[in-house]
């Protein structure tokens, strides 16, 4: 295992199911869609951040910390489920809340996962679109040793190498699912932002072996941009894994065309994907990430993409708490 010697923390229900979606797959006409289901992993509703929570508050705890800090969107699932492993392991959590959605509703700034980090009772601190979040962070850091305590910074989505640890092991539990279930898998398609679920996954596949194609598709930021996020990220990880060099620049492929008018902002394929999952599937995903990588998914499925013959899997990186928030702008 390529993980056995990083500190970690039980937080997920592992290994996540790996479902056929046969309404789908009627539905669209093909290819033959499976989910691997990191809605499932358990914390505070689940999502894919639990998975490289386990490592980073594996860190935090060894480095004897006992508050965590982090950052994240105002809707952010990375800052709910961070929430939650502090409670979970006895810590205080300072959050850092960034304004992204311009003129956001009573809605979006008090519901779903907003709701929940209370819930969680994590300390919320709002700041202006653009804020130098590193620096931030080091402050509320500086203000936590004033008052005695031990700080471990938690950058948003968990996206450094420690916590891109999560989806190496995620990629390793892929291929052995697909083994025991005598799978022949064509592509995996997941939602691309922070890089660290993406970049993580394609080490875990590529350190084990396998050239299986990843198609990310980006929630926020441009191509060039997020395909060299992911890349560098990647790299960074595979060093750390003792695996440097198995990940090449054509492995990371972002498509980048589904934002709209920018993160957090809906979009008619959004909603169009996240009823077509609830109505043929019963599955609710969420309207920033998985919803606009299934939207994604769903185009490329209409033009051709992917082959009737073929078999995808879709990461479903979680964030259902999220559809409460955007309960006003969803198109029932």
């Amino acid at each position: 295992m390529l993980l056995n010697s990083f500190p970690r923390v039980p937080l997920a229900h592992l290994p996540t199911p790996l479902e056929l979606l046969p309404n789908l797959t009627k539905h669209l006409g093909g290819p033959e869609i499976w989910v691997k289901r990191d809605d499932c992993t358990g914390l505070a509703t689940g999502g894919n951040k639990t998975r490289k929570l386990e490592f980073s508050m594996g860190e935090a705890v060894a480095k004897g910390a006992d508050t965590i800090i982090t950052v994240g969107a105002v809707q952010s699932n990375h800052v709910r489920q961070t929430a939650a492993a502090a409670c979970k392991l006895g810590m205080k959590c300072e959050v850092l809340l960034e304004h992204r959605v311009a003129d956001p509703s009573e809605l979006y700034r008090t519901s779903g996962n907003v709701l929940l980090d209370r819930i969680f009772g994590a300390n919320l601190r709002e700041y202006d679109k653009g804020t130098d979040f590193d620096a931030a962070m080091e402050s509320v850091a500086d203000e936590v040793r004033a008052n005695g305590g031990a700080p471990y910074i938690i950058p948003g989505g968990a996206s450094n190498t420690v916590g891109a640890l999560g989806y190496v092991g995620c990629g390793e539990e892929l291929l052995q699912q697909f083994d025991e279930q005598k799978l022949k898998i064509d592509h995996i398609v997941t939602a691309t932002g922070s890089a660290g679920t993406h970049g993580g996954l394609v080490v875990g596949l590529r350190a084990s072996g396998s050239d299986l194609p990843i198609l990310g598709i980006g929630v926020n930021a441009p191509q060039d941009v997020q395909e060299e996020r992911v890349f560098d990220l990647a790299c960074e990880t595979a060093e750390l894994v003792g695996k440097p060099g198995c990940v090449s620049r054509d492995d990371i492929v972002a498509d980048c065309n589904y934002i709209g008018p920018g993160y957090g902002e809906p979009t008619d394929g959004m909603n169009e994907a996240v009823l077509m999952l609830a109505r043929q599937e019963g599955l609710l995903f969420d309207p920033v990430y998985s919803g606009k990588a299934l939207a994604g998914m769903i185009d490329h499925i209409r033009n051709g993409t992917f082959s009737t013959d073929e078999r995808i899997v879709f990461l479903h990186t979680g964030g259902a708490a999220g559809l409460f928030a955007y309960a006003d702008t969803l198109v029932l």
